[in-house]
C-alpha cells in the first residue's frame, strides 16, 4: 500500500509511555498507519530505541524523548519538543500510567503521590500542552482501565482512583474541545498481558476464568481500537468508553 493512502498518513502521533507492552504497541500501530509518532519514555531508553528502530525498520518515522510522566516541567517541554520539529500535534495518545497495589491502609503516601503525579497530573499537563499544537481533527485518546466499572480483586483502589479520574477528565473535555473539532475516548483494556499485569502474574490465575474470550488482551488489542479512534473514520466518535477486555466486564 501506498504511504499516502494510509489512514494517518501526514499525521503527528504523541504516545506517552511508548517504550513498553501497551504502548510500545499502539505506537507500532499508529506508525503502521501512516503517522509520524513521538513517544516519550522514563526508565528504559533501550526499549524506546527498540521501538523507534523497529518502526524506522518497517518503513515508518518516529522519535523518542525521555520524559518522566510524573515530572511536569519535563512534560510540557517533551510536547513541546515534538510540535517544534514537526510543526504540530494531531494525536495525543495518553497512555503512561504505573500502578501501586496494597490495602488502602497500608499504602505509603509517597506511594500514592506518585501515582497521582503519573497516572492524573501527567495526564492533565500532557493534555493541555498539546492542545496548544492541535488543530481542528485532532484527536485526545486516554487510556484507562476495565478496573473502572469492575473491580476484580482487592488491593487496587488507590490505581481505580486514578483511572476513574481519567474518565472523568475524558468526559468534561469532550464538551471543551468539541467546538474545536477534536474528539476525546478513552480506551479501557480489561486484563491485558504487560508488564504492569503479566499473562502468567499472580493475578492472572484469578481473572482468567473471568475473561469471555479465555485469554488475556495483548497489546495489538488495545492498539487497534486507539487506531480507530485516532482516524477519519472515528470523526463523529467523541466521549466514548471502549472496553477492551475480552467480555471481562459483561
Amino acid at each position: 500500500m501506498n504511504i499516502s493512502t494510509l489512514p494517518l498518513s501526514g499525521k503527528i502521533a504523541v504516545v506517552t509511555g511508548g517504550s513498553r507492552s501497551i504502548g510500545a504497541a499502539i505506537a507500532k500501530r499508529l506508525a503502521a498507519d501512516g503517522a509520524t509518532v513521538a513517544i516519550t519514555y522514563n526508565a528504559s531508553p533501550d526499549r524506546a530505541s527498540t521501538v523507534v528502530n523497529d518502526i524506522i525498520a518497517s518503513g515508518g518515522q518516529a522519535i523518542a524523548l525521555a520524559a518522566d510522566a510524573g515530572n511536569p516541567q519535563a512534560v510540557r517541554a517533551a510536547i513541546d519538543d515534538i510540535a517544534q520539529r514537526f510543526g504540530r500535534i494531531d494525536i495525543l495518545v495518553n497512555n503512561a500510567g504505573i500502578s501501586v497495589l496494597g490495602a488502602p491502609e497500608d499504602i505509603a503516601f509517597e506511594d500514592f503521590e506518585r501515582i497521582l503525579a503519573v497516572n492524573v497530573t501527567g495526564v492533565f499537563v500532557a493534555t493541555q500542552q498539546a492542545l496548544k499544537h492541535m488543530g481542528e481533527g485532532g484527536r485526545v485518546i486516554h487510556i484507562g482501565s476495565s478496573m473502572v466499572q469492575h473491580a476484580a480483586f482487592g488491593t487496587a483502589s488507590a490505581y481505580t482512583l486514578t483511572k476513574g479520574a481519567l474518565t472523568g477528565f475524558s468526559r468534561g473535555l469532550v464538551r471543551d474541545l468539541g467546538p474545536r473539532g477534536i474528539t476525546v475516548n478513552t480506551v479501557h483494556p480489561g486484563p491485558t498481558d504487560s508488564d504492569m499485569n503479566p499473562a502468567d502474574g499472580a493475578v492472572a490465575d484469578f481473572v482468567r476464568p473471568n475473561i469471555a474470550v479465555g485469554r488475556y488482551g495483548e497489546g495489538k488489542d488495545v492498539a487497534g481500537a486507539v487506531a480507530y479512534l485516532a482516524s477519519p473514520d472515528a470523526g463523529f466518535v467523541t466521549g466514548a468508553e471502549l472496553m477492551v477486555d475480552g467480555g471481562f466486564t459483561a
